[in-house]
């Protein structure tokens, strides 16, 4: 405590450690993988049809813009016409900011495999219900498109179908890295922003987890765009190559996949380790140790 005018006031640490006792946190336990008592519950398939439709919105409102832009933007003489890549990147965010915002409380409003793999590295969700997730997700993407094919068939057809596909001058090593990274950092948010910490420490400053989600897919997708049409949801990927089905869609799909699987898992890492300082290597050397000094006396 210290005094400024005669008027004593707390030390930053004071004044932190008061808000930590007055708004402590609970951090859920780690659920186990392969429950599968939650098969059983109305509220997994509520969840499930909440994904299924979020992942129908989302694909529906940014495969849309894409094909719009493409449109708009097809005349020779029409190039400053339609919303360019700012507006398909804040299509893309702003959806996902309201639809996480509108879903969260049913289904946690993951909207993205990438992201259900990750919640179930981190031990947030058991394998049965990231798996049913990413079922739900995929279907949704898929009869997202289809919606916007029949809306809008031939600029679909003629323009890409808002396919992910490599860009030409890229290649499948950049792209394979512009969707791990690109994945990383929704991953990453995702975790910051829902942090059990952070929802005590910002609790006098109410804090939306979707305003920042919604954030970091939008800023990946403008860093993006130009390399793979940014996918980091391989949802909207499969959807988009189901519906418009071509063999060069096809055969850099895996790419979609992989890439945003891969950053998820390494957003994860990040959390555990820097994030929430939970020394796994810490932890994991000391256990070597142990293991060669017992090994030593035999």
């Amino acid at each position: 405590m210290s005094t400024k005018d005669g008027v004593a006031t707390a030390d930053d640490e004071e004044v932190t450690d008061i808000i930590v006792q007055r708004v402590p946190y609970w951090d859920p336990p780690a659920v186990q993988p392969l429950d599968t008592n939650e098969l059983t519950e109305w509220s997994l398939y509520r969840a499930m049809i909440g994904e299924f439709t979020a992942s129908l919105i989302l694909v529906y409102v940014s495969i849309s813009t894409v094909i719009g832009y493409k449109f708009q933007s097809s005349g020779a003489d029409e190039r400053c016409t339609g919303v360019g890549y700012l507006g398909v990147a804040w299509s893309f965010g702003a959806t996902v900011s309201v639809l996480v915002y509108s879903t969260s409380g049913v289904s946690g409003g993951h909207i993205n495999p990438a992201v259900s793999f990750a919640l179930f590295l981190a031990g947030k969700v058991s394998l049965a219900r990231a798996v049913l997730y990413v079922v739900a997700q995929c279907l949704g993407a898929i009869c997202g498109v289809g919606i916007v094919k029949g809306i809008m068939k031939h600029p679909f057809d003629s323009l890409g179908g808002g396919a992910n596909m490599v860009a030409e001058g890229y290649s499948i090593a950049s792209a394979l890295g512009a969707e791990t990274f690109g994945t990383f950092v929704l991953v990453y948010t995702v975790f910051s922003a829902t942090d059990p910490k952070r929802t005590a420490r910002d609790a006098f400053v109410p804090l939306v987890a979707a305003l920042p989600i919604g954030l970091a897919v939008f800023v990946v997708h403008l860093a993006t765009i130009p390399i793979t049409g940014t996918g980091i949801n391989p949802a909207r990927s499969l959807g988009a190559a189901v519906l418009y089905n071509q063999h060069t869609t096809w055969k850099q799909h895996w790419i979609f996949w992989v890439g945003p699987f891969t950053g998820a898992a390494l957003a994860v890492f990040y959390h555990k380790i820097v994030l929430r300082d939970i020394a796994v290597v810490k932890e994991a050397l000391l256990a070597l140790g142990s293991f060669s000094r017992s090994g030593s006396t035999t």
